[in-house]
Parts: C-alpha cells; sequence; structure tokens
C-alpha cells in the first residue's frame, strides 16, 4: 500500500432515516471505517435499541483499522451501548464517544480527516 494511510469518508448529508456518504453511498443506518463504508444491518448482529450495540457491531470497524469509535445513540438518543461493548473497546486500547448522532457525525467529520476513525451511525430514534 506504499504506507499511505487509508482515510475514513466524510458524511455529507444526515437526515432522519437517511445518511450519505463521500461517494454517493446512502445508507439508513451505516457503518463507516478507514477506506470504506456500508449499511449496518442490525439483523447481522442482533442489535436492537436495548440493550444496544453489541461488541460484534464494533468488531469490523477495528478489523479495518479504526483506533478511534464514533457510536451513535439515535437522533432522540433511543439506541444504547450495551457494557461488554464499551469493555472491549476499552480492551483493544480504542477511544470512543457516544453522542446524539447529529453531533456524532459533527465530531466524526472532524476526525475522519487526519485520524482513523470508525463509526456506527444510527439516523432515527
Amino acid at each position: 500500500m506504499g504506507g499511505k494511510k487509508m482515510s475514513s469518508p466524510r458524511i455529507i448529508h444526515l437526515s432522519w432515516g437517511h445518511i450519505k456518504v463521500e461517494g454517493g453511498k446512502s445508507y439508513k443506518d451505516a457503518k463507516l471505517y478507514p477506506g470504506g463504508s456500508r449499511e449496518w444491518n442490525w439483523d447481522e448482529t442482533g442489535t436492537d435499541h436495548v440493550p444496544g450495540v453489541q461488541p460484534s457491531d464494533v468488531e469490523e470497524l477495528l478489523d479495518h483499522g479504526a483506533r478511534i469509535v464514533i457510536l451513535s445513540s439515535g437522533m432522540n438518543e433511543g439506541l444504547q451501548v450495551k457494557p461488554e461493548t464499551l469493555e472491549r473497546l476499552k480492551d483493544q486500547g480504542v477511544e470512543y464517544h457516544i453522542l446524539q448522532t447529529e453531533s456524532a457525525v459533527e465530531l466524526y467529520n472532524e476526525m475522519s480527516e487526519n485520524k482513523p476513525v470508525g463509526g456506527l451511525f444510527h439516523t432515527t430514534c
């Protein structure tokens, strides 16, 4: 790869139920990480608002080289995060932030300019 670090794609639009990422990709909920993004499908990991974000939800971000993880709690902060998920991030020495979705997008975009950041973004509730 010639030593060039892959950057995380910027979020260019957020509205209720919709997030648009650099490169023209749109999602309902999104996983973003250094080098790419994809739909965050809760069915893959059994995620639900309660108990919330699963450790397996963040695994993919870490596998792609994220050293900072932004977890959005939803537009109205209806999404929780399992304590085991935070333990997993702490064990890996990963910095994390849990924020309301609009604030999460703001922080993520700021960090994506020069840091290996990943994020899980929930665009409703």
